[in-house]
């Protein structure tokens, strides 16, 4: 359970990956999407309309193990769904966070036992955390630490870029030199006026320098308007989102990858611009990539010194080679675990 493309984003992929990497197995694995975006349902990929759709489903649906994966904030929508999966008989559940920065955020600064967040968390047969920080969050929470384990996602199934970007794209590329690229939502913790705030500092060195900004989110409107208040407006593009392959077209031809982030996980966006060897520029979250030009959170000037930097040939290309299958291979070990817990409980 989790979101399910479209928009592709880091936890869609891994999610689309663990789920292939089960059905080569020849394990029955069905999806259910928990984002607004709708979908037709087929393939065992279901697209519920609303929290009770949900919950028929999950009533429905013949399973021994549900795996919610869950990136950015632990809303109390999930803290309930989670509750709910707990209470299912003759199941387990397992919770990924994918949020490698939630440590440091006020909610994860208050994590204690005696909450109802705590209370919940311990209900839960595993916990999979991205790092140690979050490792570290779960245990303040009173969740036992045999119960958590530490697995970075580090599967990206890289499929081929598109051929060709849409004329629009096209246009903006061949207009501009350099190119950035920043690939997520349109969200608070990504900081996209950051970004643009960068851009207008970049172009004093590089005049035909633009800023390509792919993926959605609620600030859309607002991002416009600072945007448009800009007297380089017209070197920002904003493109909502767009398909998996054009996408990664896109980070094939740019110049400079761009992830600033409030708090992240391990981007999957940030592993694919380094297999085409497009220098990186990320947010320090403590679990990036070899290579990826490290800035400290919120910082203009910094990301301005690393743009100029890269953009200058002062930091070397480094392609980085396909991932391989550890992380899912240790989610299915956990799989496999739980499976023989529940066969003991039959045979009692």
């Amino acid at each position: 359970m989790g979101p399910y493309p479209p928009p592709y984003g880091g936890v869609q992929i891994n999610l689309i990956a663990l789920r292939q990497f089960l059905l080569n197995r020849h394990i029955p694995c069905s999806v259910i999407n928990l984002t607004r975006f709708r979908g037709e349902s087929a393939d065992s990929i279901y697209f519920p309309s609303g929290v009770l759709q949900v919950l028929w489903l999950l009533a429905r649906l013949k399973y021994n193990i549900v795996h919610l994966q869950v990136g950015g904030d632990l809303s109390v929508r999930i803290f309930l769904l989670c509750l709910f999966c707990s209470l299912i008989p003759r199941s387990r559940t397992v919770l990924t966070f994918h949020s490698g920065g939630y440590s440091s955020t006020e909610k994860g600064k208050s994590a204690s036992p005696w909450t109802f967040r705590g209370a919940i968390l311990r209900r839960l047969d595993r916990i999979i955390a991205v790092n140690d920080d979050i490792r570290e969050v779960f245990i303040r929470f009173g969740v036992d630490k045999s119960r958590i384990h530490v697995i970075r996602p580090d599967a990206v199934t890289f499929q081929p870029p598109a051929e060709s970007m849409p004329e629009f794209l096209q246009r903006f590329f061949h207009l501009h030199k350099p190119v950035l690229v920043s690939v997520g939502g349109l969200e608070p913790e990504y900081q996209i006026p950051i970004q643009i705030e960068a851009l207008g500092f970049v172009r004093r060195k590089f005049p035909r320098a633009g800023l390509v900004v792919i993926g959605s989110g609620s600030l859309e409107n607002t991002i416009r308007e600072a945007m448009v208040s800009k007297p380089y407006a017209e070197h920002i593009l904003l493109c909502n989102d767009v398909s998996h392959p054009i996408t990664l077209r896109a980070i094939a031809d740019s110049d400079v990858f761009l992830r600033t982030t409030l708090y992240d996980g391990d981007s999957i966006s940030v592993r694919e611009a380094l297999f085409f060897g497009v220098p990186v520029i990320a947010t320090d979250n403590h679990m990036r990539p070899e290579s990826v030009i490290l800035v400290p959170v919120s910082d203009v000037n910094a990301l301005c010194e690393a743009i100029e930097r890269a953009c200058s040939g002062g930091v070397p290309a480094v392609r980085h080679g396909a991932i391989g299958d550890q992380s899912l291979e240790a989610v299915l070990s956990l799989y496999r675990g739980m499976a023989e817990e529940i066969e003991s409980e039959k045979r009692m």
